[in-house]
């Protein structure tokens, strides 16, 4: 057609039209590549917010929007999601799969009583999960085993009575768990001491049923645990052993009995539901409570800057069965062949080797024998401190050195007051009244070229007197003053000190109201 249009004197033949079957197969052809088309301009535009939540770039908050049922659509990108202070009363399997980057997820103050099997089998990078005040009756094995990057735990203000004692075995990374205000009546301490080597630092059991408390459990689990388990406010049941080892952890200045020192309670009696004593505050009913396992204090040893030193406990545990672990006092665990720097190291009989020793090595080691991966046994605690050598010649202790100053400093006041020395010692009794000046005075005031007389009150004041000012002491020796005479006293041959005496009389005698004439 375009070439008869150009060339309008030609002729072309004329072009058969397509069989009807075949335009058809062209039409539905063509519907499949515009469909294809928008749902692929679809795939690439994102995701629109749940109604009634505010979504960010990362996070999708829907608290407080009484939802029965998690939305439907959620942003992939959502890291945060809080779904607090709802109605939700459960969690179907793999409800996140749609969130693969999800860290922290907040489920608190709903109605939730179980959870399923796979409830969160999509949530591999979740670190912060917040189930508090719902109502799960229990903590069971597979609640959690999924959350393999789990740091914390909250299960606070529910309604749990059993915490079964694999629930926490796959939680490696367990940092902190709240098991508060429930209705807990025991609770399995040994699942737990695995993960108090690695990282749990914080295992919050108080305000619960808890009627009895496995002190030798106890006594076994590191030194991390137990600085953060707390077990106030419940009825434990009265005795010397629960009494000797809280004594024990405030001793040592663990959190959990030094911040809650007053709330710690125990029951006298089961018969009398409302005996509850603070025997922590109230301990004389338990001063005669023997010492027991746990109050042993810690093997001293100090060492100097710079030394090296080995720690060994003896065990007669098998050793092909049996390894070893150290807490180090900043709550590391440290297993053969040692921690990252080699700074100390731990052989395979169990011995820990510090190298070279600083101050800030000081500290508690605590030794754990370990025969299978839950069952640990306290060998020693060793108490290392470190410091730096005396200097040569450093025979006292400063305490000691400053008793004997003061004791010197005492006597020689004392031998000031009443034992000064004198030149003679006629010439230090006392003289009698209107007596002449004597030589050995400590002070003088006036003096004069011409002696002067004793004739009495009515001698003459002589011609020839000079007035000294005293100047500012120069020199002592033997307990007499010497002072400087003024430069108009040079003509002097033999001049004599009036001299001022420690009675009244001497006193009177300068500062008298007579004044004096040069």
């Amino acid at each position: 057609q375009a070439a008869q249009r150009l060339l309008p004197g030609t002729m072309s033949p004329r072009v058969p039209a397509d069989p009807l079957w075949l335009q058809v197969a062209k039409l539905l052809l063509l519907l499949q590549l515009c469909a294809h088309s928008h749902a692929s301009r679809a795939s690439l535009l994102p995701r629109s917010c749940p109604t009634a939540c505010i979504c960010t770039s990362d996070l999708l908050s829907c608290s407080r929007q009484t939802l029965q049922h998690v939305p439907q659509a959620l942003p992939p990108t959502t890291t945060t999601l809080d779904l607090s202070h709802n109605a939700l009363t459960q969690l179907h399997d793999h409800w996140l799969a749609a969130l693969p980057h999800l860290e922290a997820l907040h489920i608190s103050h709903n109605q939730i009583e179980d959870l399923s099997p796979r409830a969160f089998h999509n949530a591999s990078y979740l670190r912060h999960l917040d189930m508090s005040s719902n109502h799960l009756h229990a903590v069971e094995m597979h609640y959690f085993d999924a959350l393999v990057s789990l740091e914390e735990l909250l299960l606070y203000n529910n309604r749990i009575t059993r915490v079964d004692e694999n629930a926490f075995t796959k939680l490696s990374g367990l940092r902190k768990v709240y098991l508060s205000w429930n209705n807990l009546t025991t609770f399995p301490f040994r699942s737990v001491q695995g993960l108090g080597n690695y990282s749990l630092r914080t295992l919050d059991l108080s305000s619960n049923s808890l009627s009895s408390i496995p002190v030798e459990e106890l006594a076994a689990l590191p030194e991390n645990i137990r600085n953060g388990l707390y077990l106030h406010n419940n009825p434990i049941r009265c005795s010397c052993p629960l009494y000797l080892m809280l004594q024990h952890w405030k001793q040592r200045g663990f959190s959990s009995v030094k911040d809650f020192f007053e709330e710690h309670t125990c029951k006298v009696t089961d018969n009398v539901p409302r005996s509850l004593i603070k025997f922590l505050k109230y301990s004389r009913m338990f001063e005669n409570c023997s010492a027991g396992p746990e109050d042993v204090h810690p093997v001293p040893f100090p060492v100097m800057v710079g030394q090296t030193l080995l720690l060994a406990c003896n065990t007669s545990l098998p050793a092909a069965a049996t390894t070893y672990m150290w807490i180090s006092p900043h709550h590391e665990p440290i297993k053969y062949p040692g921690n990252s720097n080699r700074s100390l190291e731990v052989y395979r009989n169990g011995s820990l080797k510090i190298a070279v020793a600083k101050p800030w090595h000081s500290g508690v080691y605590v030794a754990l024998a370990i025969n299978s991966p839950r069952n640990f046994s306290r060998l020693c605690e060793v108490n290392v401190t470190v410091h730096y050598p005396k200097p040569d010649g450093e025979t006292f202790s400063t305490g000691l050195t400053t008793l004997l100053g003061c004791i010197v400093s005492l006597l020689l006041v004392l031998i000031y007051l009443y034992l000064t020395p004198c030149r003679c010692l006629s010439c230090c009794k006392k003289p009698a009244p209107l007596s002449p000046p004597q030589e050995c005075s400590a002070q003088s005031s006036i003096l004069s070229a011409t002696p002067p007389t004793t004739d009495g009150p009515n001698r003459k004041v002589s011609a020839n007197k000079h007035v000294v000012f005293l100047e500012p002491v120069r020199e002592t020796q033997n307990g007499k003053i010497r002072l400087a005479l003024g430069e108009d006293f040079s003509d002097a041959k033999h001049p004599k000190v009036l001299q001022l005496k420690s009675d009244s009389e001497s006193i009177s005698s300068v500062f008298s109201d007579t004044p004096i004439v040069s």
